[in-house]
């Protein structure tokens, strides 16, 4: 997180309240929060709405030392409203593990959907200052052929015949819904559209591409890329993921939206070269699907440079020191 005195002094004796806390993203959120609160007595304090506090802290011990991360109980979709006010809300609540969305679509679009709106309900309650919604880039639909980076104003979205575009159809309401309540009520809302991570606490048996061959990698098994490995992505490291959320919320221009990401492409065979080469003896890298001769190729690159010019933000770590952390946080743990 950044440890610029604006940004921390916005923070200082201010209460927050996180949706999805737990989570990737929740993790780094709350690992970083915790680092300069306590580094440079900010006497600040978060409350984290989960559904088992006692299976997170369980799997995250360390947490259960710092008194300033205290936790409520309940689901996003109904949760009780703490009757406290806080000053800023985050709200990264939604699992988006593929298989998960795919085998109940419906779930999903109540849980973004529902949940969204109860927390913005909660916002006018506590009389909180600001609410970063994190959505996803899963908004934008597929990435058309010619553009190489998606930039926010991109007005694409998710095929609605199809029920595994129930996530990013999901999170496009989410985004309206915070319109609708800055514009009718006043809450300052700030939309984050993240990408693709990499980092540790990353889930490795999930869909996402680069936790499976890190995983692979590490129980000495070759890597298997399911596709024909052409797809293009991108990833930010996680620590530069935290910075960028807490430098949007505090500094974002309300009613905006910004893409989070790197804008570094590379295609998943590459990538998993790449990871191969960071064990010793280097994995077999095996690209099950052959290359469809004149086909489209698939890329889920944002454009970031609004966030870099308006909020002078940057991808600190780079892709290959970004792997190597990961696969050392996994041998370790």
């Amino acid at each position: 997180m950044t440890h610029s005195n604006e940004l921390l002094e916005e923070l200082r004796g201010k209460s927050i309240f996180i949706t999805g806390g737990t989570g990737f993203f929740g993790k780094w959120l709350l690992e970083s929060f915790s680092l300069v609160n306590q580094s440079f007595e900010l006497n600040s304090n978060i409350v984290v709405l989960t559904r088992n506090s006692q299976s997170f802290l369980n799997d995250s011990p360390h947490f259960k030392d710092d008194s300033s991360i205290t936790y409520h109980q309940g689901d996003v979709r109904y949760f009780s409203f703490p009757q406290t006010k806080f000053d800023y809300i985050i709200h990264a609540a939604t699992d988006a593990d593929a298989r998960l969305i795919a085998e109940n679509p419906l779930q999903t679009i109540d849980t973004i959907v529902e949940g969204t709106r109860r927390i913005l309900e909660f916002a006018r309650f506590c009389g909180a200052k600001r609410l970063l919604m994190i959505s996803s880039g899963a908004i934008y639909g597929k990435q058309p052929q010619g553009l190489a980076h998606i930039p926010e104003e991109y007005s694409g979205a998710p095929d609605p015949v199809h029920p595994a575009s129930a996530y990013g159809e999901a999170k496009r309401l989410s985004e309206l819904l915070g319109s609708i309540y800055y514009k009718k009520f006043g809450l300052e809302t700030i939309v984050a559209r993240p990408f693709s991570f990499v980092g540790p606490y990353l889930n490795l048996d999930v869909h996402f591409a680069i936790g499976n061959f890190i995983r692979d990698g590490l129980e000495g098994r070759a890597i298997d890329v399911n596709g024909d490995g052409t797809a293009f992505r991108s990833y930010m490291y996680a620590s530069d993921l935290a910075e960028w959320l807490w430098t949007i919320l505090l500094k974002g221009k309300t009613g905006q939206v910004y893409n989070v990401g790197s804008d570094q492409a590379i295609s998943i065979k590459a990538l998993a070269q790449l990871i191969s080469q960071c064990f010793s003896p280097a994995s077999e890298v095996r690209v099950l699907k052959k290359e469809t001769i004149g086909q489209s190729i698939e890329r889920y690159i944002p454009d970031i440079s609004l966030a870099k010019k308006k909020l002078g933000l940057d991808c600190r770590i780079g892709l290959d020191e970004a792997i190597w952390r990961t696969i050392q946080f996994h041998r370790v743990n």
